[in-house]
């Protein structure tokens, strides 16, 4: 069972681990991110410690920067770390009690968005930097990494292996880009936003539905992208589509924190200020070459401004899933339009498709494939069939949050079969 203070503890360092990697990574310079990801490690278990014994402290970001400080310091002490990224000012330029000045929360912010950069080097596989990326710097278990790209732990571990082996031997020239260089990282960083606040917004792990810091912290850095690259419509659609989504934070969950299914929202709980903030950052996004966030920027678009679900534009949405699978296929897209197919052509249609993706690999182990099936029964009637489906989902390692909502759904198909 997680604790309250396990809780606060886990919330409370997703928020801040990425920004204590990245400015741990000024004393150490980027080649030894490595060794910055232990210090914070370290902080989290002396955190854990603490807490859970003396409680909760009045500043606990400010208590987590000053134990960060103080093991970077005895770090610096005992080893001698030098290295060329800034010898002079870290070792000699400032005495002990100023080192620390790094970690201000004025400094801090543009230091992630520059580590992200960092850590999306074109010498590293697209894939590997991405996983890199959301696993230092962003918080991300191996596990959470691994259901953000659609693999496996094992694959994750891999990845992550050679990248930090190619950075630790020196093949790769990990300081931090500027210029040109930015740009050709451009893409990469965006994806990588992208996928931290789609784990914030459908939590993979933990009892919570929404990880609001999260989202939150995913729009703060996309905001900064379209600040330093006006030019770049990507990160203007990108921004859209996350407060279309942000929009409806309030609808998504009920009073006991239960999962509660978009047809069902109370439409009078989405956020009119932040769509129209959506609507405008999409406008700015115009290009003749729409990416697939222009897409789904779209897809979010017509859900927020359609009067309420029955009345949703359901054809438009489903081409713009087809034009979406066609610039990125996978398995994901599939499902969304076989969903999509429901509200078109019915739910026996509909159950048809998720059947025929049931074999495909990528999704044999996807929970919300069954659940989706299993939701579809119901509607029709089926609970036999429905209540088949839904066990095989709940075994799947859902969510907490999506487990309970699955066992609602198994016990409302057992009274009524």
């Amino acid at each position: 069972m997680v604790t309250n203070t396990e809780q606060i503890i886990d919330n409370l360092f997703r928020k801040e681990y990425g920004k204590l990697i990245a400015s741990l990574t000024r004393f150490f310079g980027p080649a030894n991110i490595q060794l910055a990801e232990d210090i914070v490690q370290e902080t989290l278990i002396a955190a854990c410690e603490n807490w859970g014994a003396a409680g909760i402290p009045e500043n606990p970001t400010g208590w987590l920067i000053q134990v960060a400080k103080r093991k970077a310091i005895n770090e610096l002490k005992r080893k001698k770390v030098i290295e060329r990224h800034n010898k002079k000012e870290v070792l000699s330029s400032k005495p002990a009690n100023e080192i620390g000045s790094v970690l201000l929360e004025g400094e801090i912010a543009d230091n992630l968005l520059r580590m992200i950069f960092t850590c999306c080097h074109p010498a590293i596989s697209p894939k590997s930097q991405v996983a890199l990326t959301l696993k230092t710097l962003c918080g991300f278990g191996v596990k959470e990494v691994a259901k953000a790209l659609l693999t496996t732990e094992s694959t994750i571990n891999k990845r992550l292996y050679r990248a930090k082996s190619e950075i630790r031997k020196g093949k790769v020239v990990f300081d931090i880009p500027s210029g040109k260089e930015l740009m050709q990282r451009l893409d990469s960083v965006n994806l990588t936003l992208y996928l931290l606040f789609n784990e914030g917004y459908n939590s993979s792990s933990g009892e919570m539905v929404i990880q609001k810091e999260m989202c939150l912290e995913a729009i703060r850095l996309t905001r900064l992208l379209c600040k330093q690259f006006e030019d770049h419509k990507k990160s203007y659609a990108l921004l859209s589509l996350m407060y279309f989504h942000a929009a409806r934070f309030e609808a998504r969950i009920d009073d006991r924190g239960t999962i509660i299914l978009f047809e069902d929202q109370d439409r009078a709980k989405w956020d009119k200020d932040l769509i129209n903030l959506g609507m405008q950052f999409l406008q700015k996004s115009m290009d003749d070459l729409p990416s697939s966030f222009h897409i789904e920027a779209g897809i979010a678009a017509e859900h927020c401004l359609a009067k309420n679900f029955k009345e949703t534009d359901w054809q438009s949405i489903y081409r713009q899933y087809q034009l979406l699978e066609e610039l990125k296929p996978n398995p994901i897209i599939k499902l969304n339009l076989a969903i999509i197919q429901s509200k078109i052509e019915g739910y026996q249609t509909s159950l048809k498709e998720l059947e025929n993706l049931s074999n495909n690999e990528s999704l044999i182990n996807y929970h919300l494939l069954p659940a989706t099936q299993g939701i579809f029964h119901m509607k029709l009637g089926d609970y036999e069939s429905a209540l088949i489906c839904l066990e095989r989902a709940k075994k799947l390692n859902p969510s907490g949050s999506e487990y309970k909502f699955i066992d609602s759904k198994i016990e409302e198909c057992k009274r009524n079969s």
